[in-house]
């Protein structure tokens, strides 16, 4: 999974009671909004300035790859803000005449893509994962989420309250998938992370997710990935 989980402060995030709006975005609406989620992307990264043209350049060339994963859904988190409008400024007398208008911030995203019960799986799944769970993909109910957007407040306060940003957006993403299934039956979230990545796999554990056993691999060499799930 891509999780951005950034050092630095970025832009500030609204209080609890405010919280931000999530909503999924069409594949037309993705493509207009793609210099939004580059940027989101290359700011909450946590790297050098220098590098973020190169990782928003990364970032956008996988998700052209996974838009176009049958059933693929992305879900942003917006809210809104005031912003001066063009030629604003002007005052008469102590009247202030300044011109502001709401504009929306992007805040986080969120997307993935229901895993196929037959053909090609992501990432090899079929190694990382016991043949119960795999046999859920038959039937449209494994759900794998491959990328998790957040500032770093959404990761160092509040993890484990129902109205964190990240817990808000994983849990959209599997309740809109399990709402287009006949007869609504529960739909598990699946990711990977690699093995090395000890910040990563914090963050996702405080979120909810948990370490399932690997399935069988053809060979001994350690597998390099974790596999993590969430849901019921």
């Amino acid at each position: 999974m891509t999780v951005i989980v950034p050092g630095r402060s970025g832009r500030q995030g609204p209080s609890p009671q405010e919280g931000e709006r999530i909503r999924p975005l069409s594949r037309w609406q993705i493509e207009g909004r793609l210099q939004e989620l580059g940027d989101l992307y290359a700011e909450t990264s946590g790297g050098d300035p220098q590098a973020w043209d190169q990782d928003r350049e990364l970032f956008l060339r996988r998700l052209a790859v996974e838009v176009q994963r049958p059933g693929f859904a992305l879900l942003v988190a917006e809210r809104s803000v005031l912003r001066e409008l063009a030629g604003a400024g002007a005052t008469t007398g102590a009247r202030d005449t300044t011109r502001r208008g709401e504009g929306v911030v992007l805040t986080g995203c969120a997307y993935g893509f229901p895993v196929r019960g037959h053909g090609p799986r992501w990432r090899d799944l079929d190694g990382y994962l016991p043949r119960d769970l795999l046999r859920l993909a038959a039937s449209g109910r494994l759900f794998a989420i491959s990328g998790l957007v957040v500032h770093s407040r959404v990761r160092t306060e509040n993890q484990g309250r129902d109205w964190n940003l990240a817990r808000r957006l994983q849990r959209r993403l599997l309740a809109d998938r399990t709402a287009g299934l006949a007869g609504h039956p529960a739909v598990l979230g699946v990711t990977l992370v690699a093995r090395g990545d000890t910040e990563t796999l914090r963050t996702l554990r405080s979120w909810g997710w948990r370490t399932v056993p690997a399935g069988p691999r053809n060979t001994p060499v350690p597998a390099p990935c974790r596999a993590l799930l969430i849901g019921p």
